[in-house]
Protein backbone atom coordinates (compact mmCIF):
# COMPACT_ATOMS: atom_id res chain seq x y z
CA UNK A 1 0.00 0.00 0.00
CA UNK A 2 1.29 3.46 -0.83
CA UNK A 3 2.23 5.83 1.93
CA UNK A 4 -0.38 8.44 2.54
CA UNK A 5 0.42 11.69 1.02
CA UNK A 6 0.55 14.80 3.71
CA UNK A 7 1.51 18.65 1.92
CA UNK A 8 5.02 19.56 2.26
CA UNK A 9 6.63 22.40 3.60
CA UNK A 10 6.26 24.23 0.09
CA UNK A 11 2.84 23.83 -0.58
CA UNK A 12 1.77 24.78 3.26
CA UNK A 13 3.68 28.14 2.44
CA UNK A 14 2.20 28.55 -0.82
CA UNK A 15 -1.40 27.68 0.67
CA UNK A 16 -1.00 30.18 3.33
CA UNK A 17 0.29 32.69 1.29
CA UNK A 18 -2.88 32.29 -0.85
CA UNK A 19 -5.28 32.51 1.89
CA UNK A 20 -3.64 35.52 3.10
CA UNK A 21 -3.32 37.62 -0.04
CA UNK A 22 -6.63 39.76 0.04
CA UNK A 23 -7.33 39.58 -3.74
CA UNK A 24 -7.07 35.94 -3.97
CA UNK A 25 -10.50 34.16 -5.58
CA UNK A 26 -12.69 32.18 -4.11
CA UNK A 27 -11.42 28.40 -5.72
CA UNK A 28 -7.95 29.44 -4.86
CA UNK A 29 -8.46 29.65 -0.95
CA UNK A 30 -10.70 26.29 -0.85
CA UNK A 31 -8.07 25.22 -2.94
CA UNK A 32 -5.73 26.24 -0.24
CA UNK A 33 -7.63 25.64 2.47
CA UNK A 34 -7.93 22.04 2.02
CA UNK A 35 -3.91 21.49 1.28
CA UNK A 36 -3.37 23.70 4.86
CA UNK A 37 -6.06 21.19 6.75
CA UNK A 38 -3.86 18.47 5.32
CA UNK A 39 -0.36 19.62 6.83
CA UNK A 40 -0.06 16.91 9.14
CA UNK A 41 -2.98 14.66 8.99
CA UNK A 42 -2.31 11.95 6.45
CA UNK A 43 -5.71 10.46 6.92
CA UNK A 44 -7.47 12.90 5.06
CA UNK A 45 -8.15 13.20 1.23
CA UNK A 46 -8.93 16.15 -1.01
CA UNK A 47 -12.80 16.15 -0.76
CA UNK A 48 -14.97 16.71 -4.27
CA UNK A 49 -15.38 20.54 -4.06
CA UNK A 50 -11.83 21.04 -3.11
CA UNK A 51 -10.68 18.88 -6.14
CA UNK A 52 -13.15 20.90 -8.99
CA UNK A 53 -12.01 24.36 -6.86
CA UNK A 54 -7.91 23.13 -7.65
CA UNK A 55 -8.37 22.28 -11.07
CA UNK A 56 -10.35 25.59 -11.73
CA UNK A 57 -7.14 27.26 -10.12
CA UNK A 58 -4.99 25.33 -12.22
CA UNK A 59 -6.20 25.87 -15.65
CA UNK A 60 -7.04 29.54 -14.64
CA UNK A 61 -4.30 31.66 -16.86
CA UNK A 62 -4.47 34.50 -13.82
CA UNK A 63 -3.83 32.67 -10.93
CA UNK A 64 -0.14 33.02 -10.13
CA UNK A 65 2.26 30.60 -9.31
CA UNK A 66 2.07 30.75 -5.34
CA UNK A 67 -1.62 29.49 -5.64
CA UNK A 68 -0.91 26.92 -8.49
CA UNK A 69 1.58 25.26 -6.06
CA UNK A 70 -1.04 24.88 -3.15
CA UNK A 71 -3.65 23.73 -5.67
CA UNK A 72 -0.92 21.43 -7.69
CA UNK A 73 -0.38 19.92 -4.03
CA UNK A 74 -4.03 19.38 -3.12
CA UNK A 75 -4.77 17.95 -5.82
CA UNK A 76 -1.88 15.13 -5.20
CA UNK A 77 -3.60 14.21 -2.70
CA UNK A 78 -6.76 13.06 -3.51
CA UNK A 79 -8.02 9.58 -3.88
CA UNK A 80 -10.10 8.19 -6.41
CA UNK A 81 -13.51 6.27 -5.31
CA UNK A 82 -11.75 3.20 -6.75
CA UNK A 83 -9.04 3.37 -4.09
CA UNK A 84 -11.24 3.65 -1.23
CA UNK A 85 -13.25 0.64 -2.04
CA UNK A 86 -16.01 2.87 -3.22
CA UNK A 87 -17.82 1.87 -6.34
CA UNK A 88 -18.50 5.18 -8.93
Amino acid sequence: MAKPKTTGKKAATAASKTLRAPNTGKSSKTAAGSDLSQTKAPEKTTGKKAATSASKVLNDARTNATSKTAAASDLSQKTSAAKKGKKR
